[in-house]
């Protein structure tokens, strides 16, 4: 989970401009100044850069860093699964 956590963080720091010292396991999106269109981006910037694909409907802007860096991981093992 750690380096999809890092993964995470580093698409917000690169691709979104985020503050590296501002984004922690327990902040969440709100806490970033993010909202649900936000998420809907980042959504997509994971398919395209992870390979995740994450329902609009899974996450919130209430979730934290380390809920949405399992979400992918979760997705992640479940679509490996079903491509072996």
């Amino acid at each position: 989970m750690a380096d999809m956590y890092d993964a995470l963080v580093d698409l917000l720091v690169e691709r979104f401009e985020v503050d590296r010292d501002e984004i922690k396991p327990n902040v969440t999106f709100e806490d970033l100044e993010m909202d649900s269109l936000f998420l809907v981006e980042l959504l997509l910037v994971i398919q395209s850069e992870l390979g995740v694909k994450i329902s609009e409907d899974a996450a919130s802007p209430r979730d934290t860093i380390e809920q949405a860096a399992k979400l992918i991981e979760e997705q992640a093992v479940i679509a490996a699964r079903g491509s072996s």
